[in-house]
């Protein structure tokens, strides 16, 4: 009896799974050689693991998932991998890869394959141009026809915190700022909803606001700058919105993919949802919104200790730290052609971990730079690119912030035993922080090589993350942050903070500069006791502020990083041109203006203070706050 009850129990599971609507791990994934894995394989593993203890687990993973039959495989051969993929991307009919994958289908998903493969065929899967152009126009839409424009319901004029800027320029550019969330405001259409097997983007219920130039969905580290600029723009619906699409994401898909495109769902980026929601509900005091989702927080915090976590041993001890890892093959859909050329010039058996590396910087935000090449056969080139290698400082500063808010929150809503289990994390993390990455002698933490067992040196802005993530014990690592910044020569450059002092032609290298690098050394340093180090946290708000400011006037444009060696203009390398918005350099602005509005000056700039001169600079902003306003 006990053996038929088993096998009752097992046909009841089993059909649970089956008779739902819940999905299967993540749509658009590929294994290690490249295919998709089938519906029967993924239940045949279910009832091999059923058959032992972590069976359970794994079905009850499942049921965080949402509508299975929302991305039919097919669609997945169109977007995600395949011939039709490959043939288009590698035939260059686009100035970016991109604009292909986010072209939506006028015909069913298998109806366009069947198509394809019969014009393959007839030309010995060597389609002429022509040919494939005219297959594109007849069964693609025009990218972007999946959104409409948006004006948020909250948006009004005038917020209060314009009247805290004192330079009558920038209060009028702040002004500007805060009518550009009108032209980022996009709005999915029901048809996607209807039909989402035509479509690469990923429903979303609620409005929202995109970065700007080629990225027409929302993005996930970029939107917390985003939020922060939208609550000083007084309008915390859009942003609850915002934060109810990300839990959305995370209850269908266990993570917040990298974008909301069914492309990125292999690879997430920088963890900074329990974060939002600490802005959203610190701005409105709601707390059932916490309650209600508190659990999806924690989901999303379990999907980087399930799958992004590493043991780094130093002495008799060993650390749990986190990387970022994306262990799948193929090039990405976005990026197609450049990965397939850039693997070219590999063996072909190093090829496939090439494209895994690539995936992980994306996931990372620095896609690309030389920190991710640093110990690879040329530091200068992308293809040595050993991302998940390294035990990144930023990407654990985010995780030690987050549980520390997530015990913050459990306390709030009288769960104790919670608010201990992520208390305890949180120390977890601070002692791995101290003892894996912190540097006492330069003062700063640095990222460690797991393979060569050693720091990377290198400077760059993420170094100084646990500072702006508050994840330090000792309030003098602020100074000591400050002398090494010094000892950089970081305070020489004028025009913002350079992303590294490398020039490799990437994005994320020398001279370009990027607004959220600029918070999290400005809002680091701010914690400072030190009145010389708020001073300098001011002068590097003000050097960014004026780049901001000047590029605008000349350009009416914003701009997702700015090339900070000659004067500040729009910045430049990488995978494609710069682009105009620009949704998180416009929300760090807005923090700046709000946070230093009254000493803030449009003029023309100065040469940053050396140290002996702070003082006088210091005096002087104190003087001026008590002077009439």
């Amino acid at each position: 009896m006990p053996g038929r009850t088993w096998e009752l129990c097992l046909l009841l599971l089993l059909g649970l799974v089956l008779g739902s609507q819940e999905a299967l791990p993540p749509p658009c994934e590929r294994n290690s050689l490249g295919a998709l894995p089938s519906v029967s394989e993924y239940f045949s593993d279910i009832t091999q693991d059923i058959m032992g203890i972590s069976g359970f687990k794994n079905i009850l993973f499942f049921s965080h998932r949402g509508n299975f039959n929302q991305h039919p495989k097919a669609s997945y051969q169109i977007y995600c991998h395949g011939e039709l993929l490959h043939q288009v991307q590698m035939a260059k009919l686009y100035r970016d890869d991109k604009q292909f994958v986010d072209m939506p289908l006028s015909s069913a998903p298998e109806q366009v394959l069947q198509r394809f493969q019969e014009l393959a065929n007839a030309h010995n899967h060597s389609i002429p141009q022509q040919e494939l152009q005219g297959f594109l126009k007849e069964h693609f839409q025009a990218m972007g026809q999946e959104l409409q424009p948006w004006t948020p319901e909250d948006w009004k004029d005038s917020p209060q915190f314009l009247q805290k800027i004192s330079d009558l320029k920038l209060r009028a550019w702040a002004g500007q700022l805060h009518q550009l969330w009108k032209k980022l405001g996009k709005k999915v259409k029901p048809e996607v909803l209807r039909h989402p097997e035509r479509f690469s983007l990923i429903y979303s219920q609620h409005p929202f606001i995109v970065p700007g130039g080629r990225f027409l969905e929302f993005y996930y580290w970029d939107s917390y700058w985003v939020m922060e600029g939208l609550l000083l723009s007084e309008m915390p619906e859009t942003v609850k919105g915002m934060l109810q699409n990300f839990l959305d994401l995370v209850q269908t898909y266990g993570h917040v993919p990298n974008g909301a495109r069914v492309y990125y769902l292999q690879r997430s980026q920088p963890p900074l949802l329990t974060l939002m929601m600490d802005r959203y509900v610190t701005h409105t005091n709601d707390i059932a919104f916490l309650r209600d989702n508190i659990g999806t927080l924690a989901l999303e915090l379990d999907f980087w200790t399930e799958n992004r976590s590493v043991s780094v041993s130093l002495g008799e001890k060993s650390y749990v730290l986190n990387r970022y890892y994306v262990p799948y093959g193929g090039p990405r859909p976005e990026s197609y052609s450049k990965d397939a050329e850039l693997a070219a010039t590999l063996p072909e058996g190093d090829r496939e971990a090439l494209w895994a590396e690539l995936k992980a910087g994306a996931e990372s935000g620095w896609d690309f730079s030389s920190r991710w090449f640093v110990g690879g056969p040329n530091p200068n080139l992308l293809s040595s690119i050993r991302t998940s290698k390294f035990v990144p400082v930023d990407l654990n500063a985010f995780l030690c912030q987050a549980e520390e808010l997530m015990s913050k929150f459990y306390t709030s809503l009288g769960n104790d035993s919670q608010a201990t289990k992520y208390r305890n994390l949180w120390e977890q993390r601070l002692a791995a922080l101290q003892a894996i990455l912190w540097d006492e002698e330069k003062g700063a933490w640095f990222d460690y090589d797991l393979e060569n067992g050693k720091k990377n040196q290198e400077f760059y802005p993420s170094n100084l993350a646990p500072l702006w993530a508050g994840c330090f014990s000792d309030p003098g690592v602020v100074d000591k942050a400050l002398k090494y910044l010094e000892d950089s020569k970081i305070l020489t450059y004028q025009y913002g903070i350079p992303t590294s002092l490398w020039k490799t032609g990437q994005q994320w290298d020398f001279p370009n500069a990027w607004a959220p690098l600029q918070d999290m050394v400005i809002r680091g340093l701010a914690k400072s006791p030190s009145p010389r180090t708020q001073e300098v946290a001011f002068q590097l708000a003000q050097n960014w502020i004026r780049t901001n400011f000047d590029v605008y006037s000349q350009k009416s444009a914003m701009y997702e990083k700015y090339d900070i060696s000659n004067g500040g203009q729009p910045g430049g390398g990488g995978e494609y041109e710069v682009q105009e918005g620009f949704g998180w350099t416009n929300g760090v602005a807005l923090m700046l203006l709000d946070r230093y509005g009254a000493r803030l000056s449009s003029g023309t700039p100065t040469a940053f203070p050396e140290p002996h001169c702070l003082a006088a600079a210091l005096l002087l902003g104190l003087l001026l706050r008590f002077l009439p306003q």
